[in-house]
């Protein structure tokens, strides 16, 4: 089978390699256009583009897909690529534009999306971060068949996978990319013999994982401890949940409620040792075990107090301050 495979992070870029490792031909690879990062923001090929460029797979990077949208030159290359490329079908995985109805229709079976959560719950761009948030006990992945709609497509295949305490976003989506891999061979191999079923999604338990937002990362201590901490395994690696002290800003990258009444107002510090540095919330109390200064690495509590001196009292600020001091 010939697959157009449309995908730009690493969750895409580990369906992509075992797309390729199953045999799947793929005579086109769309991604996004080379973005700047890193320290010196130099332009970097996405991980779907690396591994394209690797196996020698011809590479599209259109800034939009729409014939009548804001870039129609690319749109209109991307669509003669495409039909050039007369594909069986196209994969999709977090490639981060939409697909307008003319490439849903130019394959021949359509247009298979990777999606990482079990829908009809968390349709939308941040599937994985939301679980957590959350506090889902169980999440997977969900093989669907495009639609114009926003994740509302007829399910081929889906497989669970369990949330655990510790998850972060970071550790559930390698697993989650894992699985996405595998069950898409499972349904290109059954497509290929005509026996993939798809199935409607229920009507019940829809959910929208909204995008992440930046301002998102900031700690509000009024809410409780279990909330925020689910909070902070969701927002790790990205955004990162912050705090301040002194208008020195603080990420926190792990942390857990600690059962128990206690004292003291929302974001004061009431013990400060090897074992965490314990912070009072609006409900219990959230024990602080991993920390970064700006510009610093990630710390052990015990390692992060010897060069920041927080003690109990002090109070940490609900809002992180920009650059601009805002």
């Amino acid at each position: 089978m010939n697959i157009i495979f449309a995908g730009t992070p690493e969750f895409a870029r580990v369906a992509l390699e075992r797309m390729l490792a199953a045999g799947f031909r793929a005579p086109l690879v769309l991604t996004q256009p080379d973005r700047p990062a890193g320290r010196g923001m130099k332009l970097q090929a996405s991980p779907v583009k690396q591994l394209a460029l690797e196996q020698n797979i011809p590479v599209v990077q259109p800034r939009g897909l729409r014939l009548d949208g804001k870039y129609p030159d690319d749109a209109a290359a991307a669509r003669e690529a495409i039909e050039a490329a007369q594909a069986d079908a196209m994969v999709v995985a977090a490639y981060g534009l939409i697909l307008p109805q003319w490439v849903l229709d130019t394959p021949r079976l359509g247009c298979f999306n990777i999606h990482a959560s079990l829908l009809p719950r968390w349709r939308g761009a941040a599937p994985i971060h939301r679980a957590i948030e959350a506090g889902d006990v169980q999440t997977g992945v969900t093989i669907m068949q495009m639609d114009a709609g926003l994740d509302t497509g007829d399910m081929l295949l889906s497989e669970s996978a369990p949330i655990r305490d510790e998850d972060t976003t970071g550790s559930l989506h390698d697993r989650l990319a894992t699985l996405g891999g595998r069950l898409i061979v499972e349904a290109l191999e059954l497509a290929a013999c005509g026996g993939l079923r798809a199935r409607p999604q229920p009507d019940e338990g829809v959910t929208y994982a909204h995008k992440i937002e930046k301002a998102e990362a900031a700690i509000d201590w009024t809410l409780p401890a279990e909330v925020l901490a689910r909070r902070i395994r969701a927002f790790n690696p990205f955004p990162g949940a912050a705090t301040s002290w002194t208008g020195d800003a603080i990420k926190v990258w792990a942390a857990h409620a600690m059962e128990g009444a206690v004292g003291g107002s929302p974001g004061e510090v009431l013990a400060a040792g090897a074992e965490g540095i314990r912070v009072a919330t609006g409900a219990g109390a959230l024990a602080l075990t991993e920390l970064q200064r700006a510009g610093g690495k990630r710390l052990a509590a015990a390692d992060f107090l010897r060069g920041f001196a927080l003690a109990p009292g002090q109070v940490l600020d609900a809002v992180v301050p920009t650059k601009e001091g805002g």
